[in-house]
């Protein structure tokens, strides 16, 4: 049986806080509706003290931001782009428009078609989040978005030089500096001086996550992306410098980052606690990553490799590293995660940072029904039907009447009935299904 030798806030404590965050991202959501930019912007005196004469940069602005960055600085971001878009192609090309013929005369297909306007929402207060760029817009670009905006907060005060570099080359069509619910808000509901978009996509803090939530329904969501989630599966084939590095090196993040770590080894689970308590001693971000993890780590023993896949399955984490001697089995029985990080080799900063998938991943569980942002977010797929010819019409018509009328939906009837009798000549009394013929008539 799984035993904890290190807890993290209950529940319910969890619950408490996100009843606060909903009704204050309620608020400010109702009031950006109301009063658009004047809006937004006292929220970001009030949040970012940032008031520009315009939150849009124009493209003097871009470029000379893009100018503050060393030709190392923006090669590296060039290579994470292209790796990016690579891996977004190849998925955009698994997506094939299909047309068939069923039956004879009768046209069936479906179409993948872009969603045409798209609001990036790229984190970058606490740290400039040059990476969330590339996934997000990036992405949108590949797919073939019309309009693609982004929407970044300032950092330390004035625009970050990396995030809107990144952000530019992804392919953003307008870019603003804001953050936050107003970000978000502006680019859903619309202002005085921003278009709504139909979809909005970012990972961002439990304020944005929840954001996109109430937003859920007048826009489109690539999914609920909130604070960033960790889970190490680890048995004796690895030690504790390396799992206690990969569980901090995410709970860095903010101050309610989740880090996880599952094993069969007694051993690895108190040598990782104490290499924890070893490294928050001197890693630069420990305020954050120490908070985190008093707060939101856990260490769980459990018997055996079944054990630790049940776990792990329920708890569904964004991010899972894998480390034992079975990786592959992970992947071929694991079905509730964000992304997998498949042996030593590898590491979730790889993911967040340069490797070619996308950052942008389900938290709370959502991976229990829905992967991350992938090229496909952006894809609608609409389907299609004609019908070429009179005996398809007829035979078609005849049996959607009876059907119809099986449901007592005789408006409905009608459409096929006068088809029927139109391309039939066949005299189906009004508000009756159509008669049953032999196949050889």
């Amino acid at each position: 049986m799984a035993e904890h030798l290190k807890t993290a806030k209950s529940l319910s404590d969890r619950a408490e806080d996100d009843a606060k965050v909903r009704q204050s991202v309620e608020e400010i959501l109702h009031d950006i509706e109301d009063r658009g930019d004047e809006a937004v912007r006292e929220l970001s005196k009030k949040f970012d003290s940032y008031s520009p004469d315009s939150f849009r940069l124009t493209q003097d602005e871009i470029a000379s931001l893009i100018g503050e960055l060393s030709e190392r600085e923006l090669d590296d971001i060039r290579f994470a782009q292209e790796q990016v878009r690579n891996f977004a192609q190849a998925q955009r090309d698994s997506m094939l428009d299909i047309e068939v013929e069923p039956i004879p005369g009768v046209i069936l297909g479906h179409r993948n078609i872009p969603v045409q306007s798209v609001g990036c929402y790229v984190p970058g207060g606490k740290f400039p989040m040059v990476a969330s760029a590339h996934m997000s817009v990036a992405t949108a670009s590949v797919a073939g978005v019309p309009r693609i905006i982004a929407c970044t907060p300032p950092f330390k005060g004035r625009p970050n030089a990396a995030v809107i570099a990144a952000i530019h080359m992804g392919g953003a069509h307008e870019i603003y500096v804001m953050g936050g619910i107003q970000a978000v808000g502006a680019m859903a509901l619309g202002t005085q001086t921003i278009d709504p978009v139909d979809m909005l996509v970012g990972p961002g803090n439990a304020y944005v996550a929840e954001a996109k939530r109430q937003l859920y329904g007048r826009v489109g969501i690539d999914l609920f992306a909130g604070p960033t989630e960790t889970m190490v599966i680890a048995d004796d084939t690895v030690d504790g410098e390396m799992v206690a590095t990969d569980l901090l090196g995410q709970a860095e993040h903010g101050y309610n980052s989740p880090a996880v770590l599952l094993t069969t080894s007694r051993k690895l689970a108190e040598d990782t606690l104490a290499e924890i308590d070893r490294l928050l001693e001197i890693l630069p971000t420990a305020e954050t990553a120490g908070v985190s993890w008093r707060d939101y780590g856990e260490v769980i023993v459990c018997d055996d490799h079944g054990e630790m896949l049940a776990l792990a399955n329920d708890i569904a984490s964004e991010h899972v590293q894998v480390m034992t001697d079975r990786d592959d089995w992970y992947l071929e029985n694991m079905h509730s995660y964000g992304a997998l990080f498949l042996g030593p080799r590898t590491n979730v900063a790889n993911g967040d940072k340069v490797i070619g998938t996308n950052h942008t991943l389900p938290t709370k569980k959502a991976g229990r029904y829905t992967g991350g942002l992938w090229v496909g977010k952006f894809i609608k797929t609409h389907s299609y039907q004609k019908i070429t010819t009179d005996e398809a019409a007829t035979r078609i018509g005849e049996y959607g009447s009876r059907l119809c009328m099986l449901e007592g939906f005789v408006g409905h009837a009608e459409q096929c009935n006068v088809r029927v009798r139109r391309y039939g000549g066949i005299n189906v009394p009004y508000g009756e299904g159509a008669p049953r013929r032999d196949a050889a008539e």
